[in-house]
């Protein structure tokens, strides 16, 4: 059976590989996610993204399980796997939090918008062997169309995340305050605290201030004798500094890209410091938020010649 299982997995990931390479070969962008976006869709959701309906929390202890949850809610180390190999988080089907009517990952999606929950692509323990994509809900709709009740005492969110975690996904079992935390955030999302605007532009100085509050998250979960939290925070904050890093993968700011690299490493070092237990790493820390504006400086004055700007982005898809 063992042995049955493990080819199962082989041939899985190689249906993977080729689904990434099939993606590869139809996508002129040179930004990851666009391999799960059909080309005539990649211009409008590459530079565009749902506006985040998110309600302000209500105390100090809620604020940071949200700043958890939101921060875990877009690494795609929460889901591990094969999700994790390709850069899917939670955040790629539900972007801030909504739904993503673009969203097309071969063998997983059926029409855009769709994924199948039960595919055998990422799950060994949902898997059914067939294609039965469904429609992506928007989390911060009406919670009447969602089919989980976000009521805090039955727990039937904490459930169903943890579910979607270690079964739809093969994921690694997560903290508690991790699921906690998403728990939060999705209960956080609410169609009565959308901005006017719909939509708005993908900048920088997002991604910043979510690799800040990642970092600021990694720091209370240290704090609060959680290291194992505060490692996933810091893959949260790694995630955002390599979506940033792609944007700068053009020959006027390469050299941009120097600082940021710097700055991933010593939080890999700070990674490897909390697995062996050291003492410092809220300090590190620290130090590190004290350092971005050195680094930050060069990205927010080449960001109009990055693929921030979209059409550098167009151009560059066209060559």
């Amino acid at each position: 059976m063992d042995r049955q299982r493990r080819a199962a997995r082989i041939l899985i990931a190689s249906v993977f590989v080729a689904g990434l390479a099939f993606a590869d070969a139809n996508t002129p962008s040179p930004l990851r996610a666009a391999r799960w976006l059909p080309v005539d869709r990649q211009q409008q959701a590459l530079t565009q993204e749902p506006s985040e309906c998110l309600a302000p929390a209500t105390d100090a202890k809620l604020a940071q399980r949200i700043a958890i949850g939101r921060a875990a809610f877009r690494t795609p180390l929460l889901l591990g796997g094969q999700a994790a190999r390709a850069g899917l988080a939670c955040n790629s089907c539900h972007r801030n939090g909504r739904g993503n009517p673009d969203f097309a990952f071969p063998g997983l999606s059926g029409a855009p918008g769709t994924a199948d929950v039960t595919s055998s692509l990422m799950s060994s323990h949902r898997g059914d062997g067939r294609s039965n994509p469904v429609a992506i809900p928007d989390l911060s709709g009406a919670a009447s169309a969602l089919k989980i009740s976000r009521e805090p005492s039955s727990r039937a969110l904490e459930t169903f995340i943890h579910g979607l975690i270690v079964e739809e996904f093969d994921g690694p079992e997560p903290t508690a305050a991790t699921l906690d935390g998403l728990a939060s955030y999705v209960r956080a999302l609410s169609p009565t605290s959308c901005p006017s605007n719909a939509q708005r532009s993908i900048r920088l100085g997002n991604m910043l201030s979510d690799t800040r509050a990642a970092t600021l998250a990694a720091q209370a979960s240290l704090t609060a004798k959680d290291p194992a939290t505060a490692r996933l925070m810091l893959a949260s904050a790694r995630s955002m500094l390599g979506l940033i890093d792609e944007r700068y993968a053009t020959a006027a700011t390469a050299h941009d890209r120097d600082g940021l690299r710097e700055a991933d490493r010593e939080l890999a070092q700070i990674q490897a410091a909390i697995d062996s237990k050291a003492a410092n790493g809220s300090l590190r820390l620290t130090a590190w938020l004290a350092a971005m504006p050195r680094w930050v400086s060069p990205l927010e004055r080449d960001e109009a010649l990055s693929l921030f700007n979209a059409e550098r982005l167009k151009q560059m898809a066209a060559n």
